[in-house]
């Protein structure tokens, strides 16, 4: 049952794939398809990134309601855009290569995150509530710097600011999207191969550890995946916080099965979808009128909302 439902969803992901290639296609067809191409897969790579990150992240911090986002990866984007552009000026910050650029928003996002969760686990992974209020005051007060700095700027600066730290999916360059699809694909393989000990995981920590598996090794690892998934996917296009939040949902209400080999493929799924979806109407219908990203975000801060709401009080 569960294994149908996941494969009608692969197929309204190919459904949806073909449209937005399809959709009003004119000469010369060769030259558009190549942009959408572009486009779609940085839009399935995003998608696919954020809800299987969520999923793991979900699972190891036993609560539904958070994401991975709560660690401060988008307000470490923003300080790292604001950094550079404080440093280098409007002119400079145009100027620097895109390659060498994306690699240092990945490998600062990922170095911080890994350095939290180094720093927070010192004597074992017992202690995750730790670790998100950590992410969640470091996350305040990148945001505060980054607040301080952008008053400093003149106009024509935070406008550039403001684009480059707003989730974009039509600019991407080619080169970075290669080599986010080598990395993604290789975290994504990983994080289907640990859906066994996920599920042992599920039962909490000392049950999870009396069937023998290491738990603290598990977290460690399912974190460093979540780090890289989201790191690579942030730097690639910017910050979707609440994405993930979506399409972890919208996968656990669409299968009735809590077994990790089949939610992390139906999250990264849907939130390829949803993605895909948003930006054929946003481009076909729309026009282009408002940025994808930000409505992605006001959809889920209603969901995390609704969710926190209908949560029955302890």
């Amino acid at each position: 049952m569960a294994e149908r439902r996941l494969i009608w969803l692969a197929g309204g992901l190919g459904l949806a794939v073909a449209l937005f290639l399809l959709w009003n296609l004119r000469a010369p067809m060769g030259f558009i398809l190549s942009l959408r191409a572009g486009t779609l897969a940085a839009l399935v790579l995003v998608g696919a990134a954020s809800g299987a990150a969520t999923v793991i992240f979900q699972t190891l911090v036993a609560n539904r309601l958070l994401t991975p986002g709560i660690v401060g990866f988008d307000a470490l984007f923003v300080f790292l855009q604001t950094a550079l552009l404080a440093s280098l000026g409007a002119a400079g910050f145009a100027a620097l290569p895109t390659m060498p650029r994306f690699a240092l928003e990945a490998g600062c996002l990922i170095a911080a995150a890994m350095a939290l969760f180094g720093l927070v686990f010192r004597k074992g992974a017992d202690d995750i509530i730790r670790m998100v209020l950590t992410g969640v005051i470091l996350g305040v007060l990148l945001r505060g710097l980054a607040g301080f700095a952008q008053r400093l700027l003149d106009p024509s600066e935070f406008a550039v600011l403001q684009q480059a730290s707003i989730a974009s999916f039509n600019a991407v360059p080619r080169d970075h999207l290669g080599i986010a699809a080598l990395a993604l694909s290789v975290a994504l393989l990983a994080a289907w191969r640990l859906s066994p000990r996920l599920d042992v995981a599920l039962l909490g920590r000392t049950k999870a550890r009396s069937l023998g598996l290491d738990h603290d090794r598990l977290v460690l690892t399912g974190l460093g995946l979540v780090a890289a998934l989201v790191a690579v996917s942030t730097a690639l296009v910017g910050p979707v916080t609440f994405l993930g939040l979506l399409a972890a949902s919208l996968a656990r209400a669409a299968l009735p099965d809590s077994r990790h080999a089949l939610l992390i493929p139906a999250a990264a799924v849907i939130g390829a979808t949803i993605l895909v979806l948003g930006q054929t109407v946003f481009e076909r219908i729309l026009g282009l009128q408002s940025a994808l990203g930000m409505v992605v975000e006001f959809l889920g801060g209603l969901l995390f909302l609704a969710l926190v709401l209908r949560r029955p009080a302890p």
